[in-house]
């Protein structure tokens, strides 16, 4: 065992007394009031938050709290995302309204991290304007709610001035991963599993290296024994995580590679689907797809980043594949997997985007069929080498030409959404639909969402469904008894 490991063990005892610590003095309070204290988590952003929102929330209910679905509640947390202008208004927004609550109710807690505290001026303006806010931490310290809460509350600070009693952790970066804290899962029979945290990549547009610090994979056997935990657990499928699951396993000695890693969890007993998000084109390699080709497990769905056509355009933003490197790539995975659904990402506009750049794009989807994509305008972030770019688009024509990929992605979109229309196909029962409650909702391997007549007590399992008529974006199927 190395110092790293030492350290990591050592943390996580030091957490977990906290934690029952905290109980404890939760507990006396409880058999006094008759009452359990509530929380409320709002997550912003993509898997990785939300996975962290589930740690968090794993915490706090091993401490005593109690979950509510609104902000009316003793804690409330916000779980941030940065990696557009919008997502931090959204956050100012809704502390604006907590902030409202807070007047109402003695005693009430408010916290904020996530990626969004990563951002020095966020956080500048949160002590400004916000100072009822109680906590304040970032990405690299999830771990430490429950020694954090146990500071404001310990604290005892008589000056009156709020700003005084606001405890703020942030950590710049770290090489510290703390295993075997309380989690809650959203779902009992699917679990995303953080295999490695941050990013190396320093794409020109993107924020996320600076707020998710570099990369720091996790001991295979620390995630194989997750996955173990989680199978018999009654778990069925599991979602890989990290900012780029290709690059799994540089920093470990011996090294080991992504395509290992998922090759040991398809050996994992009661586990029967296998995803991950998300992969980048630089990163995916020939064993990658013949894993996945000959793979019982895991699942026909891909999502590849492409961000833009034009191999000038990939240059300026540090991707570091060209167009004709991602369309071979795509070339070599659709032979390897015939049935693959592939997903992507596109950003319009980016600063110096010719007409020229933009058919590059226009062209790659054409060629390449996506399943779907998500299409962005580009947006400033501070901080990222883009940001400072001449050139930038007017937004006339970033709008002109984002309604036009959007049309392309439609036609692309249409012509894959019904090709295993009148087949059967395995589905996992994930909930009840949302919109009528006489149907049932799940997703293919290739993720696409089914819809069905079913009795709630499918929930969890994986069943045949004949899928009668697509409707796009989703079938319409019935169950095959």
């Amino acid at each position: 065992m190395n110092n790293t490991d030492n350290t990591n063990e050592f943390e996580t005892k030091k957490q977990l007394d906290i934690i029952n610590e905290l109980k404890e003095r939760y507990d006396v309070e409880y058999k006094k009031s008759g009452t359990r204290k509530t929380y409320h988590i709002e997550t912003f952003g993509c898997q990785m938050n939300s996975r962290d929102s589930e740690k968090i929330s794993g915490i706090l209910k091993q401490i005593g709290y109690d979950e509510t679905d609104t902000e009316d509640a003793d804690f409330v947390l916000y779980n941030t995302c940065t990696v557009r202008e919008n997502a931090n208004n959204r956050v100012y927004g809704r502390l604006g309204y907590v902030g409202r609550l807070k007047k109402m109710r003695p005693g009430m807690l408010v916290a904020i991290c996530g990626c969004m505290m990563q951002e020095t001026t966020a956080v500048e303006k949160i002590k400004g304007s916000y100072p009822f806010v109680d906590i304040i931490f970032g990405t690299h310290n999830i771990f430490k709610i429950a020694e954090l809460i146990k500071t404001r509350l310990d604290n005892e600070v008589n000056s009156g001035k709020h700003s005084d009693k606001m405890v703020i952790d942030l950590w710049k970066d770290t090489d510290m991963i703390v295993e075997s804290l309380p989690n809650d899962r959203k779902y009992p029979f699917k679990a995303g599993v953080n295999i490695i945290f941050g990013c190396n990549n320093f794409c020109s547009y993107c924020i996320v290296p600076y707020v998710r610090g570099r990369e720091r994979s996790r001991n295979l056997e620390d995630i194989i024994d997750e996955i173990k935990l989680l199978a018999n657990d009654g778990v069925k499928e599991i979602m890989l995580l990290g900012q780029n699951v290709n690059s799994y396993g540089k920093n470990l000695e011996p090294k080991i590679g992504f395509a290992r890693l998922l090759q040991e969890a398809e050996k994992v007993d009661g586990i029967e689907r296998i995803r991950f998000m998300t992969s980048h084109p630089k990163d995916l390699s020939q064993e990658l797809i013949d894993v996945m080709g000959s793979s019982k497990k895991i699942c026909k769905h891909l999502h590849l980043p492409l961000q833009s056509g034009s191999t000038r355009l990939l240059s300026i933003m540090n991707r570091k594949y060209t167009k004709e490197d991602y369309l071979d790539l795509v070339t070599r995975i659709k032979k390897a997997i015939p049935d693959i659904s592939l997903t992507t990402d596109i950003i319009v506009a980016f600063p110096g985007e010719t007409e020229e750049d933009f058919m590059d794009t226009i062209d790659v989807v054409k060629k390449v069929g996506f399943d779907s994509a998500f299409t962005f305008l580009y947006s400033k972030r501070t901080g990222t080498p883009a940001a400072t770019m001449d050139d930038q688009i007017e937004e006339s024509v970033a709008k002109e030409r984002f309604d036009r990929l959007l049309k392309e992605v439609q036609v692309s979109s249409a012509k894959a959404a019904g090709r295993d229309e009148h087949t059967v196909q395995d589905v996992l029962v994930e909930e009840v639909n949302s919109q009528n409650e006489d149907l049932l909702t799940g997703r293919l391997s290739n993720n696409m969402l089914v819809h069905f007549p079913g009795d709630k007590s499918l929930i969890g399992t994986i069943i045949p469904v004949y899928l009668k008529e697509s409707k796009g974006f989703y079938y319409i199927g019935n169950q095959v008894e």
